[in-house]
């Protein structure tokens, strides 16, 4: 048991640079939660359901992490930093990394019955912050979903999922060059440009305009006018005052 423990811990170091040390991983919510799961499971599957629910609703108190008592987990879960909620019949499997604010979250059947009605993730999975998986599908083995994505139909093996509709932005992994970034959208370059190409841009944009302003005077035989103070010009150097 102790030598789980301990495999379980690496794991998570593994994955996680921050920790110094096993003993910081103790504290992390997203193993304190996994702790507490494993005797809610097991109330749970001995039909102590009173006391299962007792457990859970402790773990999610002290973790803000919500995992239903009845939720099949595999080896070596993670969940980092916590706000996440797992469903009744969320099936995990191992090595799967999940990060903040993500929901496995369930349909409402249509029968009334309970049944299988959340999510299925394979072997080593990773789901990014803030993604909702929601329904009885499956993620297939080393699939990835990138932050913020919404899921609602099966991820094939191996595939990366991006995207606020992500079941519309299947990225097949031999396509998916680039590394999967958890937090967000890979970018290889800014998402803005710089504040000096805008001004750039901008100025550009005015001198087209004067020019275009120009031409149609003169060709409705209007005289030149002042266009009006040159708003990119460094006014200091020009030695007058307002």
């Amino acid at each position: 048991m102790f030598g789980n423990l301990i495999a379980y811990l690496d794991s998570v170091r593994a994955r996680d640079p921050a920790p110094r040390s096993r003993w910081e991983i103790l504290l992390y919510p997203g193993v304190l939660a996994l702790g507490l799961h494993k005797v809610a499971h097991w109330l749970f599957e001995a039909r102590m359901y009173f006391l299962a629910r007792f457990v859970n609703h402790f773990s999610r108190w002290l973790t803000a992490i919500d995992i239903h008592p009845g939720a099949t987990i595999g080896k070596n879960f993670f969940i980092d930093h916590g706000f996440t909620v797992i469903g009744e019949t969320a099936e995990i499997g191992d090595n799967v990394t999940i990060y903040q604010c993500v929901t496995l979250g369930g349909t409402n059947p249509t029968s009334g019955q309970g049944g299988k009605r959340h999510p299925t993730l394979c072997d080593n999975v990773i789901i990014g912050s803030g993604a909702q998986v929601i329904g009885p599908i499956t993620v297939g083995e080393r699939a990835r979903v990138g932050a913020n994505a919404v899921v609602t139909d099966d991820v094939p093996e191996g595939a990366t999922m991006i995207g606020l509709k992500a079941r519309s932005t299947l990225v097949p992994a031999e396509e998916w060059i680039r590394e999967f970034i958890p937090y967000g959208t890979p970018c290889d370059e800014p998402c803005e440009p710089a504040p000096s190409e805008r001004v750039q841009v901008l100025e550009t944009e005015v001198q087209l305009l004067r020019e275009e302003l120009a031409e149609m005077r003169k060709a409705l035989g209007k005289p030149e006018a002042d266009d009006g103070p040159d708003l990119f010009s460094d006014t200091r150097k020009s030695g007058t005052k307002r």
